[in-house]
């Protein structure tokens, strides 16, 4: 294919775009972007059809869908251009609705503060909302309505001191974890320590082996996960996987 007028090579497509040269590669060893054309020294061409991918994973990217997610949803026979970006404006304009909501939140808990105004509690929380887990809906794809809907139940039975005790027991688990996160994921002590983890979850719902392995693929793939699991220790999320990965892969 010669190179005309309407295709850019990777550097431009960055600059274009803001992201970076080594996002694009990863993109493409992935399979999520696969550029038009790869001359015979290198370098990646990128046709129109292809920023129009782009713009669309971006999108997926914005709203929390892990990369792994949009591969499987743009690469479907049934996946129609228009139809997910009337889906992007809806939910793009839902987010921004609980964000200005949020904004006026906080502007009118600033005017609070100084004595300005006067607000009710119901006031101090508007624009919060934790109805929703944002990781449920995937977690159902993934693993079906039962283990989630079985692990939902049991902390809605829960009492203040049980709820307690569980957050306690999981961050006594992520520290532990964290403390050892340099050894091996086949050590002895990485084996032992992701065992209480798996035992953790089952107490709670029903994980089989395939499940807890791709849940600890998640911790990578989903920026979201990955980020709360390395508040316990730089680099714990990929060492979870690994030790995820192993554990299932030794008990089978």
């Amino acid at each position: 294919m010669e190179r005309g007028q309407h295709t850019l090579k990777v550097k431009e497509v960055a600059d274009l775009v803001g992201v970076s040269v080594r996002t694009l590669h990863h993109y493409d060893e992935i399979g999520l972007l696969i550029p038009e054309e790869t001359t015979e020294s290198g370098y990646r061409i990128y046709s129109e059809e292809n920023l129009e991918t782009l713009q669309q994973i971006l999108f997926f990217k914005e709203l929390g869908f892990p990369l792994k997610k949009i591969k499987e949803i743009i690469s479907s026979p049934s996946f129609d251009r228009h139809e997910a970006l009337n889906l992007h404006r809806k939910m793009l304009v839902e987010k921004r609705n609980r964000l200005d909501q949020m904004i006026a939140t906080v502007e009118k808990t600033l005017k609070h503060s100084k004595g300005e105004i006067q607000m009710s509690n119901k006031e101090k929380f508007e624009g919060f909302d934790f109805s929703r887990n944002p990781y449920e809906q995937e977690a159902r794809e993934r693993w079906g309505d039962k283990a989630v809907d079985k692990a939902n139940a049991k902390v809605g039975k829960m009492s203040k001191e049980e709820k307690k005790d569980l957050e306690e027991a999981f961050n006594s688990i992520y520290r532990n974890l964290a403390a050892i996160r340099h050894l091996s994921p086949e050590s002895e002590e990485a084996q032992a320590g992701i065992k209480e983890w798996f035992d953790f979850l089952n107490n709670m719902g029903d994980y089989s082996l395939d499940a807890f392995k791709g849940l600890g693929q998640m911790y990578v793939d989903d920026q979201r996960f990955t980020k709360n699991i390395d508040k316990f220790g730089e680099g714990l999320a990929q060492f979870m996987c690994e030790t995820m990965a192993a554990f299932a892969d030794k008990q089978r």
